[in-house]
This record gives C-alpha cells, structure tokens and sequence, in this order.
C-alpha cells in the first residue's frame, strides 16, 4: 500500500481534538484511528503494538541480527486534527496531472488559488490531493502517520537491515497537552523524528518558545445614566490593554525567527472580559521580555482602575528545541543525508510553531521534525501530493539505512 492509499483511509476517521476538555485524550474518537494502526502495525509483524490508556500508541521492530549495537531510532507522529477548522466527513479530491493552475474545492465556493499559495506552480504534474472546501483534509498529521507505516512496511518487506525501530502515534498534539504522558522508557529510542512538518525534505530544529497567556478584567457595570466617575467597562480596559501592545508584532506582519503575540480570543461584557493570546519568540531572552511586557501592562491598568481589576495568568507550553539538538547534531546531518539519497533538496528550516518534539527534546529524548509533503494545514485550503508522499517514504527508508551503516 502506498503512503497516499493510506492517507485517503485515516481521513475518515474522524479525530478533532477539544481544546475545552480535560479528559485524556480530550476526544475519545481519536482511540478509533489509535485502534486502527495497532492493527496495521500488527499486520506487518509488530507483535507488541499497543494502546494504553491515554490513546498513545507504541511499537518498535527489533533490529536486523547482528545490528543489535546499532543506535535505536524513533518515529512519531499524532492522530488528532486541529480544532480550528471542521475535520468530520473528510472529501479529498484528487487532480491527476495537475495543471498548476487554481482549484475550485467542491461546492463549498473556496478556492485553492495560486496568489495565495505560489508554491502550487512547482507542483504542476503532480498528482494533487485537496478538500472540498467543507474540512481540513488531516495530513496534519495522517501523512505522517501514513509515511511512517509504509517505510516500516517496505523496510520489513525488503528485508533491510537496521537497528531497532520505535514507533510512536500520539494524540492532543494540536491542543498541546498530549505530549506530557508520552513515555520515553516504553518508547524505548535514543534519538527520534517527528513527521509533522511542511513539504518533503524539510528539516526542523529550531521551533519558538511558546507561552498562553489569559488576561482577565474585572469591570463595574451599573445603569448608563448614573454611570459616569463609576462605571469600569471591562471590554474597553481589554481593548487598551491590546492597543498597547507593539501593532506590527503580530503573526499577519511578521517572519522567520521574529516574534509575536497573538490574540487568539476576546470576549466579555461591562462587567467581565478576558483576552487569551499566544505569545511566540524564538530568542529565550526576548521571550523573557514579551511576558514581563505583559506583566508590566496588567500592573499599569491596576494602578489606572484600581487594584485587582486586572490580573494575568502565564502558561509557558513548550521552548526552542534548539540547545538540546546541537550537542547531537549528527541526527540533523544523517537527515540530510537521507533527504539527498532520496533525491530531495534538503531544507534546513526555522518552524514558527512546535511540535511534539520541542517537548520530547527537554525531556530527553532529542527530537528534531521532518516534513511529510502537506500545506496549508488547520483549515480548507490543505493539500498534499502523491509524489512528495512517496519522496518522504524514500527518505525515512535512506534514514533507517544511514543508521544501519554507523557499525
């Protein structure tokens, strides 16, 4: 089975992850998809795959007799979709020999078009795979997922040579809070590759720090014709609160390594507002510096309306893989080896997001990210190609060997 047949089978399950709940996972749906590929993993020989409770799936292929010594690599990637956008009732359409021109998604009256996404000119010939404008598609991250079981079953089956192989399915990436019970002693690698990047050939070990922060006002409502010298209009002090944030620092007006905070909801009344933002830098110092900008803020609308009509939660949710990949730079260069093996342009890149690994990385498992061939992902405009699967499929095979050859 080609990495793509699978991709057009885990689209169906549908795997949304809530960011509202505090189960774990946070949709009990993704434990369809988490059954679903213990089986395949079964199928190809991988006796101990298995769920446990926190819909984490894990396997490992033990090595080629004779590559016992070889260092144990992993692969991961996660089942959830983001919930910014519908993921039920998945429509992929399938464009052979693309034209490189815009694509109309269904009847939905979206557009895939070449102004927005200028990358899609480079894809002309290829066979594409979109929506139908009404969901995500879920190679955010079912490519991945898919990548990985088809170089795992063509390893078997060509019966390469390699060291232990783990793999890993995840879920509540896109929430951010799965990760956390990942276990590095079950998983058992020492260095490890998460599929959850851009187009194929895509190398990443530089991610931003990330912290959520929520804002919350305390506003004094009464009768509008008494209100004046009394009132406290929660929704206004949020507004000044945004407006005296730097304007052009925000994700619409920024690029590579800069930062910036994002309103990611307002809402409220008279009485009542919150402000939720996302605060992103790549720099440990300038991170510093963004927080303690908010802090300074909340402090002054204190002193302005009064004390504690403001108060400010601060989350930080994952830091910049960076620190803990250089001292084990070799797993960033056998990835490039592997890219160039498999006639890919290797991309060294700098993710203005995370991932999984960012976090595996601080707690001790080294983890830099790939890309699995997709764009556009989180909304409707999402899109993948056959070949760029297949590319990637080719490169974790090269990576496994490059391993297998450090005797």
């Amino acid at each position: 089975m080609r990495a793509y047949e699978r991709l057009l089978n885990y689209v169906n399950f549908w795997t949304t992850s809530d960011p509202e709940a505090d189960t774990m996972p946070t949709s009990f749906r993704q434990f369809d998809l988490a059954h679903q590929l213990t089986y395949e993993l079964k199928l190809m020989g991988i006796d101990n795959a298995r769920i446990n409770n926190d819909c984490f799936v894990y396997g490992s292929l033990e090595a080629t007799p004779g590559y016992e010594h070889v260092t144990p690599i992993g692969f991961i990637a996660h089942m959830d979709t983001s919930p910014e956008f519908n993921g039920r009732h998945v429509h992929p359409q399938i464009f052979e020999n693309y034209n490189g021109e815009d694509v109309t998604l269904g009847t939905s009256g979206r557009v895939l078009r070449v102004l927005d996404f200028p990358r899609l000119k480079t894809l002309k010939g290829s066979t594409l795979i979109t929506t139908d404008g009404t969901s995500l598609l879920g190679a955010d991250d079912k490519a991945g997922i898919a990548e990985i079981l088809t170089a795992l079953e063509t390893i078997i089956q060509d019966k390469r040579p390699h060291g232990k192989i783990c793999i890993a399915f995840t879920p509540d990436e896109e929430v951010g809070t799965g990760i956390a019970r990942f276990n590095l002693d079950e998983f058992g690698a020492k260095y490890a590759y998460t599929l959850d990047g851009w187009e194929e050939g895509e190398i990443v070990y530089e991610n931003f720090n990330a912290a959520s922060v929520v804002i919350s006002i305390n506003g004094k409502n009464m009768h509008t014709g008494r209100a004046k010298g009394v009132m406290i209009n929660a929704q206004l002090i949020g507004i000044e609160i945004n407006n005296l944030l730097p304007p052009a620092e925000i994700p619409s007006k920024t690029e590579g390594r800069q930062g910036f905070f994002h309103l990611l909801h307002f809402h409220g009344s008279v009485e009542y507002a919150q402000l939720i933002y996302n605060v992103r830098e790549h720099s440990t110092d300038l991170f510093r510096k963004r927080k303690e900008l908010l802090c300074q803020i909340v402090e002054q609308m204190n002193e302005t309306y009064g004390e504690h009509t403001v108060s400010i939660a601060i989350n930080d949710v994952y830091y910049n893989m960076k620190e803990k990949i250089e001292p084990c730079f070799q797993i960033i260069e056998n990835a490039q080896k592997a890219a160039c093996r498999a006639g890919i342009q290797p991309k060294i890149r700098v993710t203005r997001g995370g991932t999984d690994g960012a976090s595996l990385s601080f707690m001790g498992l080294p983890c830099p990210n790939l890309g699995t061939g997709g764009q556009a992902f989180h909304g409707p405009y999402e899109h993948i190609t056959i070949e760029g699967m297949d590319q990637v499929v080719r490169m974790l095979q090269e990576l496994i060997t490059i391993y297998a050859e450090e005797q």
